[in-house]
């Protein structure tokens, strides 16, 4: 078994939970995330099971699903707690965590760069600007976007949803709306 073969399994999270030993032998950072709280309103599951609802959501394509895999990765390591727990900085250390294990796993360099980049920016709005620099890049960064905002607590995610409406519109991208409307009856 390999990374690759359980992320482009077609049921994703069952493959994943088929081989949690394995993961966690070549990525022991993700014992962090399970079980962890995030103690916050737009969050209804832990870091580890909103990881997994992301990655339910995914398509079938390795970039997405690694940057999903290790998108919140820092999310322990970088909170401040208060009545409500925020993560602020999270992507920049959940980036710094994965370039290490990517290195540590002996991924090519372009590789590494483009997942951290994924990682790094997958709160960051998408500009017009980022769109007319690479348009495809930019479509990955958003489906990864869109699996993680419906990963969201379900009652807050109209934000989400009209930013998530606006950019696919700039990128000419069919957004699937039965998924939306599943998730937030």
């Amino acid at each position: 078994m390999t990374l690759e073969e359980v992320l482009l399994s077609d049921n994703i999270v069952e493959s994943i939970n088929n081989n949690i030993d394995y993961l966690l032998e070549i990525i022991p950072e993700i014992k962090d995330m399970i079980g962890f709280d995030h103690k916050h309103p737009h969050h209804h599951l832990d870091v580890w099971n909103h990881t997994l609802l992301a990655l339910s959501l995914s398509p079938k394509d390795f970039d997405i699903r690694l940057s999903l895999l290790l998108h919140d990765i820092g999310k322990p390591h970088s909170y401040q707690e208060g009545e409500i727990r925020h993560f602020k900085g999270h992507p920049k250390v959940s980036k710094d965590i994965s370039k290490e294990i990517l290195t540590r796993l002996n991924y090519e360099e372009e590789c590494i760069s483009k997942i951290c980049y994924l990682i790094e920016e997958h709160d960051s709005p998408i500009t017009e600007n980022d769109i007319s620099k690479d348009k495809e890049l930019c479509i990955k960064r958003f489906q990864i976007q869109y699996c993680d905002a419906l990963a969201h607590n379900p009652e807050k995610l109209s934000k989400r949803i009209d930013y998530l409406r606006k950019i696919s519109s700039k990128l000419n991208y069919d957004l699937d709306e039965s998924k939306i409307l599943k998730l937030i009856k």
